[in-house]
């Protein structure tokens, strides 16, 4: 009897333990979970924590689904100084009749009061206004240019035909050179001719938000570029604001309503063919061979590099690269594009130390 209830004492005390032992391993594990989930739940608060603030860069100079205007301006010293310069995330350059050139800015979302002097069409012009999906404004138009423009459908303005509250003549300047418009009287008439306003075209350039810095030994603090014996450009490289001041006949050029400066954060040099037209344009209007692969250079920091600029076709984009083949990257910035003679004899500097003037005088010519 005695012994049959010793018995019972240790198997209860077995199980008992058993059970002990049980509810500590439970709890164990329980703990580990928790310890694990909690672990878990902070690394995600850490990553959630870390994308929240890891900023990502976007370029700013083209920004927003508003469709560019591109706006022909005068370049003639009777023209200056001219309006909005500062303001066109793109410029280009090109020659035209009599030695001169002529501008055609590119706005994308911004509100100007005055823009000009406006003058006419040209119609090489026009494979840079459909390449960026561009409004193309102007005052009067060549044949050749109203004709070009009919046939490829060109969203146009001709400003001849508008009222005269929306292309006005100013009393500072002289005609033709004193035409002025604005982006809201452009944007009223595109609205009234049923023009898109908004596009989704990528940018032409392929721009980043870090900053460019070119590696190459090619210094360029001062840029020269011929037009014509009469008809000179120049940029001056500024290392504070490391950006270029544009001079055009060796007058630096302002901005006509503000006084401010004209600068530009990159160059884009490209050397095309350009000849007279011949027959019954007896005028000294040009053509240019611009659809086929061009030299040129790309210019920013006070650095250059060779280039091509490759464009296959009057509406197909122009593609920018180095000598490797490579889409060249552009500083986050306005662009000047400056589409010269081909034999226009290109001069980049590089910057001359005050102190040794004279032994730094070598000239890097193209």
């Amino acid at each position: 009897m005695k012994g049959s209830v010793g018995i019972k004492v240790l198997i209860g005390i077995i199980v008992l333990l058993v059970i002990i032992a049980g509810i500590l391993l439970g709890m164990k594990i329980l703990g580990k979970e928790q310890l694990q989930g909690e672990i878990l739940e902070g690394n995600q608060e850490k990553e959630n924590v870390g994308t929240a603030v890891v900023e990502v860069k976007e370029p700013k100079i083209f920004q927003g689904n508003d469709r560019p205007i591109a706006v022909m301006i005068d370049n003639h010293t009777g023209a200056m100084p001219q309006a909005g310069l500062n303001d066109a995330y793109l410029v280009y350059e090109i020659i035209v009749e009599g030695g001169e050139s002529r501008l055609m800015a590119l706005f994308k979302g911004v509100n100007l009061e005055k823009i000009g002097p406006v003058r006419s069409a040209r119609h090489y012009f026009l494979d840079y206004a459909l390449e960026n999906d561009a409004i193309y404004v102007h005052y009067g138009w060549s044949p050749q240019a109203q004709s070009d423009i009919e046939k490829l459908a060109v969203n146009n303005m001709n400003g001849i035909y508008e009222s005269e509250s929306s292309f006005w003549r100013t009393k500072d300047k002289y005609a033709p050179h004193n035409v002025a418009t604005s982006t809201e009287k452009i944007l009223e008439i595109a609205k009234r001719k049923g023009y898109a306003t908004t596009s989704n075209k990528k940018s032409v350039l392929n721009y980043i938000a870090d900053e460019v810095n070119l590696e190459t030994d090619m210094e360029a603090t001062t840029v020269t570029i011929p037009y014509s014996p009469s008809n000179e450009v120049r940029y001056e490289y500024d290392t504070v604001t490391k950006r270029y001041t544009r001079y055009s006949r060796d007058k630096k050029q302002v901005d006509w309503t503000t006084g401010e400066t004209v600068t530009t954060k990159n160059i884009l040099i490209v050397k095309c063919e350009n000849w007279t037209l011949t027959g019954e344009q007896k005028t000294g209007r040009q053509t240019i061979d611009n659809i086929k692969t061009l030299d040129g250079y790309y210019i920013t920091n006070g650095k250059a590099i060779a280039i091509t600029a490759e464009k296959d076709g009057r509406i197909s984009q122009t593609v920018y690269k180095d000598l490797q083949g490579n889409e060249i990257q552009v500083n986050d910035g306005n662009t000047f594009i400056q589409i010269c003679p081909i034999n226009s004899e290109i001069e980049i500097t590089p910057g001359i130390p005050q102190e040794n003037t004279e032994e730094n005088t070598n000239v890097i010519n193209p």
